[in-house]
C-alpha cells in the first residue's frame, strides 16, 4: 500500500491524522501544502476544495476526518487494515443502562 498525506503544520486535524498513522506504524509520505509547490492546487484539483488532511491511498483520495467531528478512527482503521485497540479513540458502542426508570 502506498499512502500520501497532504497536510500543513498549522492543521490540528492533520496532526491527529499523523498521530494515528504513527500509532499503528503505517508508513506514509507527507506533503506539506504550505511548503511544497503546487500541493495546495493538487488538493483543490482532486477534491474540489482546500481541505486537509487528505490521504491518497494507492491513488484514491480519501478525507480522513469529518468537519466539526474530527478524525474518522474506525473508518480509517478499516480502510488501512489495522486493528483498533487503542482506548484513546472515541468509543462508538452504545451505552446500556440497567434498571428501570419507573
Amino acid at each position: 500500500m502506498t499512502l500520501i498525506v497532504y497536510s500543513a503544520s498549522w492543521c490540528s486535524d492533520c496532526r491527529e491524522a499523523k498521530r494515528f498513522l504513527q500509532r499503528y506504524n503505517i508508513p506514509h509520505t507527507e506533503i506539506d501544502i504550505e511548503t511544497t509547490p503546487g500541493a495546495a492546487q493538487e488538493v483543490i484539483a482532486q477534491t474540489g476544495k482546500r481541505a486537509i488532511p487528505q490521504f491518497v491511498i494507492d491513488g484514491k483520495w480519501v478525507q480522513p476526518y469529518q468537519p466539526g467531528e474530527g478524525f474518522l478512527y474506525e473508518e480509517m482503521a478499516v480502510l488501512l487494515g489495522v486493528a483498533q485497540s487503542d482506548s484513546s479513540a472515541p468509543a462508538t458502542q452504545p451505552v446500556t443502562r440497567q434498571g428501570s426508570l419507573s
